[in-house]
């Protein structure tokens, strides 16, 4: 740090792009509204992430209802080598041109958004007990099983979703646009950790499931948006094709 310090001159950037923060936010909302892909994509990341921030508050009590001794060590690592195999899965997926990015990560949200629905289905089909204590029941196996699907989806949903933005987001304001959807999804998760014992657990993943399922459909349409151009030019060059012959 000292010879940083004293021999480190301060990188400024380019005067000439430098913006203020209205008039950055402004282009952002402009290219938003001028690309229907930048306000999927940006949907898309709010409604997973949301979820995903949700289930990170939730995973505990929803495991021990009743004060359980579950070991919480143990089940988080076990959430993080799923993770990691979701990502070496995605890198897998990526490596080929088929199935596309934008098409496998219709089923990944899919996934996703059945996994949370494991605790609404325990909570009605094993009845709750009232005994404080005890070990792990049949019904927090299930849940468990469930959740690490889950991390494995979000393993899959960093590269691909870093991909797509990419591909979509130009990248002189990728960080602008991907912030402004931020900002109503940092005031979504502060007002449902606020009001997190307000409800019940299982209402509660139930509107995540909700949210992940309403990406996967938003996804489909990002897909067909995508596909489109495609479709279009092998239309043209079947035209093309009886002409040349």
């Amino acid at each position: 740090m000292a010879v940083i310090m004293s021999s480190w001159t301060e990188n400024y950037g380019d005067s000439s792009e430098s913006k203020d923060l209205l008039t950055q936010f402004k282009g952002a909302a402009t290219a938003i509204a001028s690309d229907e892909k930048i306000a999927l994509l940006g949907a898309i990341q709010s409604l997973f992430e949301g979820s995903m921030y949700t289930f990170v508050f939730l995973w505990t009590p929803a495991l021990s209802p009743n004060d359980e001794d579950i070991p919480h060590g143990f089940i988080f690592a076990t959430f993080m080598l799923a993770s990691m195999l979701g990502s070496s899965i995605a890198s897998r997926l990526m490596a080929h041109s088929s199935p596309s990015v934008e098409s496998y990560m219709q089923i990944v949200f899919l996934i996703s958004s059945a996994s949370l629905t494991l605790p609404i289905i325990t909570s009605i089909l094993v009845p709750p007990s009232n005994v404080k204590g005890g070990g792990i029941s049949f019904a927090v196996c299930l849940q468990v099983l469930g959740f690490c699907a889950f991390e494995g989806c979000v393993g899959i949903f960093w590269p691909s979703i870093m991909k797509m933005r990419s591909q979509y987001i130009p990248e002189e304001a990728r960080s602008t646009i991907m912030n402004f959807f931020r900002i109503p999804l940092n005031i979504f998760v502060c007002v449902v950790l606020y009001n997190v014992n307000a409800f019940p657990i299982a209402i509660m993943f139930g509107m995540c499931s909700i949210f992940l399922f309403v990406a996967c459909l938003l996804q489909r349409r990002l897909l067909v948006i995508a596909e489109k151009p495609k479709a279009e030019e092998r239309f043209r060059n079947s035209e093309e094709e009886p002409l040349n012959a």
